[in-house]
């Protein structure tokens, strides 16, 4: 990604365009090594309320957790649930299975390298999907939103958590300084929660930002179950 496609309104960056895949891993090769100690301790209050809103969710059921990275979250998901995981990173996921392999983790059943614009996974599989910190991360967020929804069975939960940019104040104006460095960084500092909000079947049941510093935000969807869906007039 190049700093011409920042997307701007009256001179300030609204927007970043595509991140290509190929950067994403450069990226996250660069970051595997020091992930758990810098971004993982920040972002360890929303993985653990994320994955304590799943236990509660369901008394037993399979989780898809996309964008699994390290396998930070893993050890935080109940014993009662199967958790399947996906990543882009192939360095990030032998840290993900050195952790279920040292830990003892018999609930994760699979750890896959897989595009999460592609998921290789039938329709309706899964009774949770989770993606924490991913979406501005991908090179196509809708689309992901898209893939999440397609693989989550009806009745069941898309639940994000992500950070969301702000247009004011000092940390709108950091973000907005930070956007140029996106293809080194690997994510985007300006991103706005419209791009998550793209899919017809899912129902946004809460949202609330979380610690430290409201800084992540969960956002909870319901995929409307197939009796729900509106009956086209003749």
């Amino acid at each position: 990604m190049r700093v011409d496609h920042l997307e701007r309104s009256n001179g300030l960056i609204v927007g970043i365009g595509r991140i290509e895949e190929d950067v994403v891993k450069v990226a996250y090769r660069r970051w595997a090594p020091i992930y758990d100690h810098t971004f993982g301790r920040v972002s360890t209050e929303g993985r653990k309320h994320a994955a304590e809103v799943i236990n509660q969710s369901i008394d037993s059921g399979r989780v898809l957790e996309v964008g699994v990275g390290t396998g930070l979250a893993l050890a935080d998901y109940g014993r009662h649930l199967e958790i399947i995981g996906i990543d882009l990173s192939p360095d990030m996921l032998d840290k993900a299975r050195e952790r279920v392999a040292k830990d003892g983790l018999d609930h994760v059943t699979g750890l896959h390298e897989m595009d999460a614009g592609d998921l290789q996974f039938p329709d309706n599989a899964f009774d949770i999907v989770t993606a924490m910190f991913v979406m501005t991360v991908v090179p196509e967020p809708e689309r992901v939103m898209r893939e999440l929804a397609r693989v989550t069975r009806p009745g069941g939960e898309v639940l994000i958590v992500n950070h969301f940019s702000q247009t004011e104040g000092v940390r709108g104006w950091v973000e907005r300084r930070m956007a140029p460095f996106a293809e080194i960084i690997g994510w985007r500092s300006v991103f706005d929660q419209s791009r998550v909000l793209v899919c017809d079947d899912l129902t946004l049941t809460e949202r609330k930002a979380l610690r430290p510093w409201g800084i992540f935000t969960m956002m909870r969807f319901k995929k409307r179950a197939e009796q729900e869906r509106p009956i086209a007039a003749e």
